[in-house]
């Protein structure tokens, strides 16, 4: 991606991302965040949630994708930051959950930076808010 090829207004197309247990479970080992919420259904809905639920930052880097692979270098993002607003719930079946991310360039910046901003969301619901990345582009 080119700074001089950018417009503000550009579309980043959306993106589906799976996530399953087995997702979260990985995230766990690699996380060492193995709190139960995140596998564990019975007590997950002992604490009031739906049923398990993924970890925000997993949700969170899923989303940063969109603009990793967007600019071509996760090295280009030079600020990223979201506000949590709903969980990805995760059931236990063969499909588990959708998370689609889309954004659009809000932005250009000096210096080559552009602003984008992201919508995540799954079943419906925006899980992240307030998402936006500052990128420095060639």
């Amino acid at each position: 991606m080119n700074y001089d090829d950018v417009n503000v207004g550009d579309e980043i197309p959306a993106r589906d991302f799976p996530v399953q247990r087995v997702n979260l479970v990985m995230y766990c080992g690699a996380s060492g965040d193995f709190n139960p919420i995140h596998w564990n259904e019975r007590f997950a809905k002992l604490v009031g949630l739906p049923d398990v639920i993924a970890h925000g930052m997993f949700t969170m880097a899923e989303a940063a994708r969109v603009v990793t692979d967007w600019a071509g270098d996760p090295g280009a993002v030079e600020e990223y930051r979201v506000r949590f607003s709903r969980p990805v719930v995760v059931p236990d079946d063969d499909k588990g959950a959708t998370l689609t991310v889309g954004g659009r360039v809000e932005e250009k910046l000096d210096g080559n930076r552009v602003v984008v901003v992201l919508e995540a969301k799954s079943a419906g619901d925006t899980v992240l808010q307030g998402a936006r990345a500052t990128v420095r582009l060639p």
